[in-house]
C-alpha cells in the first residue's frame, strides 16, 4: 500500500497535514482488529491510485488517543478531510460508495465540505427521513447530553424542563445536512425544532411556547430515561451495552467480551451506545459504573471486561450468566 502512509505519533500526523499544505488529506482511523477496517484500506489504496495529488493516511485509533480525543474519535472506521490543517468533513462507518465520493467531491480545486454531498433531490429526500426520524426532533450544534453552544444548551433545557421527548442531530457532524437544511425549511439558524416533520422554529419560538403554556401540548412528553433504561436493561435475561453490535464490534474492549461470551454457549442480546447517547451517558450514572462495556443479567449489573475475565478464569462465568450465581 504505497501510497497510503501510517501516521504512528501525533507528531507524524501533524507533520502529514503540514506537508500536504492545501491538498486534501484523507485520515483513516483504524483498528488492526476490525476486519472492516482492512476492507477500507483496499478501498483507500485504489483510491490513491486514481487521485495522485491527494494524500491517504491511515492512523491506528487505539495507539494514538491524543489525536483520536482530539477530534472524537468514538469508534472505527471514522474517517476525516482535511485541507491543510483544517478538518473540512467527516465520515463514519464502512461506507465505501460515500468515502469514494466525498474523496472525489473535495479532491476538486477549491472544493468545501459546505457543498452538498449530492444532487438537490438526494439531499432533500435525506433531510426529510431525518426531521420524520422521531416525532420530535432537534437539529443543533452537539448532543442533548453535550451542547456545544450556549443556544442549542437553552432549549435542551427548556425541552427537558418540560419532560418533552426528543431526539437530536448533531449539525456539526454532517455539514452537508447543516446547510441543506437551512434551504430546505428557510430557517437559516440553528438550533431547529421540529414536530411531526413540520418546523416549529428556533430557540426564541421555544421560548414564547414554554412561556405561553403550549409546548407541552405542541409536543410529546418523555418517557422518564430512568424508566427507559430499566426496559432496556431488562429486554433480554443477559444484555451487553457495547460499542458495536454482536457482528462488529467497535472497540477492542467491546470485541474481547463479545469473544468469551460467545465461547460459553449463553443467548444475550446487546445494545449499541455509539447509536444512543442518551443511554450512553445515562446508563453510567444509573448504574453507577463509568466505562463501557457493561453486562447486566436478569436486571443487574454483573460489571465490564476485567470483571467477566475474572468470572471466566474462575469457571464461575456459566453459572453467572444462567442467573444461579
Amino acid at each position: 500500500m504505497a501510497n497510503v502512509v501510517e501516521a504512528k505519533t501525533q507528531s507524524d500526523f501533524e507533520g502529514l497535514l503540514a506537508k500536504a499544505g492545501k491538498r486534501l488529506t484523507v485520515v483513516h482511523f483504524q483498528a488492526e482488529w476490525a476486519p472492516q477496517c482492512g476492507q477500507m484500506n483496499e478501498v483507500m489504496a485504489e483510491l490513491a491510485k486514481e487521485h495522485a495529488h491527494t494524500a491517504f493516511v491511515k492512523l491506528e485509533a487505539e495507539a494514538v488517543p491524543e489525536v483520536s480525543e482530539k477530534y472524537e474519535i468514538a469508534s472505527v472506521p471514522t474517517f476525516l478531510f482535511f485541507k491543510g490543517t483544517e478538518k473540512v468533513d467527516r465520515l463514519d462507518g464502512a461506507h465505501a460508495p460515500e468515502l469514494t465520493k466525498k474523496v472525489k467531491r473535495l479532491a476538486v480545486s477549491g472544493s468545501s465540505a459546505g457543498e452538498p454531498e449530492s444532487g438537490p433531490e438526494e439531499l432533500n429526500q435525506r433531510l426529510e427521513k431525518l426531521i420524520n426520524a422521531a416525532p420530535c426532533m432537534l437539529f443543533m450544534k452537539g448532543s442533548a447530553q453535550e451542547p456545544r453552544c450556549g443556544f442549542s444548551r437553552q432549549i435542551v433545557a427548556l425541552l427537558k424542563e418540560r419532560s418533552v421527548q426528543f431526539s437530536s442531530f448533531d449539525i456539526l457532524s454532517d455539514d452537508a445536512v447543516r446547510q441543506g437544511l437551512k434551504a430546505y425549511s428557510n430557517w437559516p439558524t440553528y438550533p431547529q425544532l421540529y414536530v411531526n416533520g413540520e418546523l416549529i422554529g428556533g430557540l426564541d419560538i421555544v421560548k414564547e411556547l414554554a412561556e405561553s403554556g403550549e409546548l407541552e401540548t405542541t409536543c410529546p412528553k418523555a418517557v422518564t430515561l430512568e424508566h427507559r433504561l430499566k426496559t432496556v436493561i431488562n429486554q433480554s435475561p443477559v444484555m451487553l451495552f457495547m460499542k458495536g453490535g454482536k457482528e462488529a464490534a467497535r472497540c477492542g474492549f467491546s470485541r474481547q467480551i463479545l469473544e468469551i461470551l460467545n465461547g460459553t454457549g449463553v443467548d444475550y442480546d446487546t445494545f449499541d451506545i455509539l447509536q444512543d447517547e442518551e443511554v450512553r451517558q445515562g446508563l453510567k450514572t444509573y448504574s453507577n459504573w463509568p466505562t463501557y462495556p457493561q453486562l447486566y443479567v436478569k436486571g443487574e449489573l454483573i460489571g465490564g471486561l476485567d470483571i467477566v475475565k475474572e468470572l471466566k478464569e474462575s469457571g464461575d462465568l456459566g453459572s453467572v450468566l444462567k442467573g444461579d450465581s
